[in-house]
């Protein structure tokens, strides 16, 4: 159990205890050089700051879907943040001067706590289902729910803003 801030609200039943509405399930795993919570970076921009890259391990079963891949120079990944909180709708953050409803914010506690994460491919050896990227920004051992190739032309929005949020 985590300590809630002034202003956040908990849900009225935890998401982890609720009987799940779908199978997904995990493809792999990501081999990241973050074992603590306080020495992860909070962003991949952080993450790339350190210079230190990460691998996402497919399972046998997975391997086949990596063909063409390397067409990609970069990929998003898509995680299952299994150290989160699930049941924090509202959350304060320390920057923050007040609380904000969780789908307004990237935290991943969140009562689904998938991460998203674009990184560029740095390596792909699809028999020992390796890939190897710039930088990750989860613990060691997360696991992978699915891995697409990036698109510059449909998934970057050169207007898009957040008002109030300083993107230095």
């Amino acid at each position: 159990m985590f300590e809630t801030r002034q202003g956040e609200m908990l849900l009225a039943a935890d998401p982890a205890q609720l009987p799940p509405d779908g199978q997904v399930v995990f493809i792999g795993r990501i081999v990241s050089p973050w074992t603590s919570r306080e020495d992860c970076p909070k962003n991949m921009r952080a993450a790339r700051e350190t210079g230190r890259p990460g691998t996402i391990l497919i399972d046998q079963p997975y391997r086949p879907g990596l063909q063409n891949l390397e067409r990609a120079s970069h990929v998003v990944i898509l995680s299952w943040l299994h150290h989160a909180p699930r049941n924090l709708i509202v959350q304060k953050p320390r920057h923050a001067a007040e609380a904000k409803g969780v789908f307004s914010l990237r935290s991943p506690a969140r009562p689904n706590p998938v991460g998203l994460h674009v990184a560029k491919l740095a390596a792909l050896d699809i028999e020992a289902g390796r890939i190897g990227i710039d930088a990750i920004d989860v613990l060691d051992g997360t696991p992978v729910i699915d891995i697409k190739p990036y698109y510059a032309s449909t998934d970057a929005f050169s207007e898009a803003t957040v008002a109030g949020r300083d993107e230095k």
